[in-house]
C-alpha cells in the first residue's frame, strides 16, 4: 500500500482527523475527557464513533458494519491513536469481534458484532498470574454442571478493558492437554459470580484481575468448538498482532511529530535546539524507523485482506515488534529531546511514554515476537 491510499480511504483518514482535532484537538480537552490522563476510553466520545459507524469499520454489513478491511481498521486505529482519541476499548472490541465473527454461532454473532458496531465494548480474558506468554498454561477451569452447562473458576489478569465491557470472550481448560483442553466462552457482563478489581498503573486505569467463582454459563456460551480453543486463538493471531501494531504506529508519529514541533521552537545558544547536528540525526533515524513501521504495518494488512484464510505468524510478529519498539523508542527520544520539560505533565510526552512503553509487553512481548519469528526460519 506504501502511502497510497484509494480516494475512499484518504476521505476516512481525513475524517478521523478533522474529528480528532475538534474533539481532541486540546490538551484541556483531552484532560476532561480522561481524568487528566487516567482514563483510555471516554464512553461518551465512543458512543460519537459508533454514530459515525466508523466502529464496524471490518466487521460484516449483514451485522451493521461498513464490510471494510484490516487495512481500514489498522487505518482507523493509527489516526485515532495519533489523535490521541480515548477510544481504549476499541481495540480489544475489534480482536474479539473478529473471533466471535468467525468462531460464534449465528445468535452470538447477532448480539455481539451488532453491539460492537452501535459502541459496545468486549474484552479477551486470557492471561493469568501463572499463565501470560504460555497461555497454554493457564488453569481457569470450565466444567460440565451435573444439570446442564458449565461451572467456571480461576482468576484472570491483566484483563484490558474488562471493568467497561459488554462482554467478555473467556478462555478457560475444559481439557488436559495443554493445547487441545482449551474452550472459548461468551461471560456477559453482570453474570453472578465475577468480581472485577482495577489494577492500578503507571498508564491509569486499563487493566483488571477477573475472579471466577462458581459462574454458570449454559451450553450456548461455548464460541466454537469445546477444547478448540488454542487452534481458535493462533487463527486470530493476526488480528491481534496488527491491530496492536497500528495503534502503537499512530502513538510512534505522535510522539515524533510532538518532538519535532518543541525542538523547532525551542531555542538555546541563539538558534532552535533542532538545528544542532546531534538532535538532527535523532530526528532523521526516528523518521525512517517510523516510516519502515508504517510501510509494514500496511503492507501485511493488504497481505491478510488478500488472503484472509491465511496465517501470517512471521509477517504479523515483525509488525508488531516493529511498530511497539518503535513507539517506545520515539516517545523516550522524543522525553530526551525535549529535556525537563518532557517529563513534565505539561506536555504529552511523558503520558506518550507511559502509554508506549508496555506495548513491547502486552498482545505477546517483543521477546516472544522476536521467537515466532527466528522459528519461521526453522530456528
Amino acid at each position: 500500500m506504501g502511502s497510497r491510499l484509494t480516494e475512499e480511504q484518504s476521505d476516512f483518514v481525513a475524517a478521523i482527523r478533522d474529528f480528532a482535532k475538534h474533539e481532541c484537538g486540546t490538551r484541556e480537552q483531552r484532560d476532561a475527557l480522561t481524568g487528566g490522563g487516567r482514563e483510555a476510553h471516554h464512553p461518551g466520545l465512543y458512543a460519537r464513533l459508533a454514530e459515525l459507524g466508523w466502529l464496524g469499520v471490518c466487521l460484516p454489513e449483514e451485522y451493521g458494519g461498513a464490510g471494510g478491511g484490516l487495512a481500514d481498521a489498522c487505518l482507523f486505529l493509527e489516526e485515532i491513536s495519533y489523535g490521541m482519541v480515548p477510544a481504549g476499548g476499541f481495540v480489544t472490541t475489534v480482536i474479539a469481534a473478529k473471533a466471535y465473527e468467525r468462531f460464534g454461532t449465528e445468535r452470538q454473532r447477532q448480539e455481539v458484532l451488532t453491539g460492537a458496531v452501535r459502541g459496545d465494548v468486549l474484552s479477551i480474558a486470557m492471561s493469568e498470574p501463572g499463565a501470560g506468554s504460555d497461555v497454554g498454561a493457564l488453569r481457569c477451569r470450565a466444567r460440565r454442571a451435573p444439570d446442564g452447562g458449565w461451572l467456571v473458576d480461576g482468576q484472570k489478569t491483566w484483563i484490558s478493558n474488562a471493568h467497561c465491557a459488554r462482554s467478555i470472550l473467556l478462555v478457560a481448560r475444559t481439557g488436559e492437554d495443554k493445547h487441545a483442553g482449551l474452550t472459548m466462552f461468551h461471560l456477559p457482563a453482570g453474570t453472578p459470580g465475577v468480581e472485577i478489581r482495577g489494577i492500578e498503573t503507571m498508564g491509569g486505569r486499563e487493566v483488571n484481575d477477573v475472579f471466577l467463582t462458581g459462574v454458570r454459563l449454559p451450553d450456548d456460551a461455548v464460541v466454537g468448538e469445546v477444547d478448540g480453543g488454542w487452534r481458535q486463538l493462533m487463527a486470530g493471531l493476526n488480528y491481534e498482532r496488527l491491530f496492536l501494531a497500528a495503534n502503537m504506529l499512530g502513538l510512534a508519529r505522535r510522539a515524533f511529530d510532538d518532538a519535532v514541533t518543541y525542538v523547532r521552537e525551542r531555542e538555546q545558544f541563539g538558534r532552535p535546539v533542532g538545528s544542532f547536528q546531534a538532535l538532527r540525526h535523532r530526528i532523521a533515524d526516528l523518521a525512517t524507523e517510523i516510516e519502515c513501521a508504517r510501510l509494514l504495518v500496511r503492507e501485511v494488512a493488504l497481505d491478510c485482506d488478500a488472503q484472509p484464510d491465511r496465517l501470517f505468524p512471521r509477517e504479523a510478529s515483525m509488525a508488531k515488534l516493529k511498530a511497539t519498539e518503535t513507539a517506545k523508542r520515539a516517545a523516550l527520544e522524543g522525553m530526551q529531546m525535549m529535556g525537563g520539560y518532557g517529563y513534565t505533565t505539561e506536555f504529552d510526552m511523558e503520558r506518550h511514554l507511559r502509554a508506549a512503553v508496555v506495548s513491547t509487553v502486552y498482545g505477546g512481548t517483543s521477546e516472544i515476537q522476536r521467537d515466532v519469528i527466528g522459528k519461521s526460519y526453522g530456528l
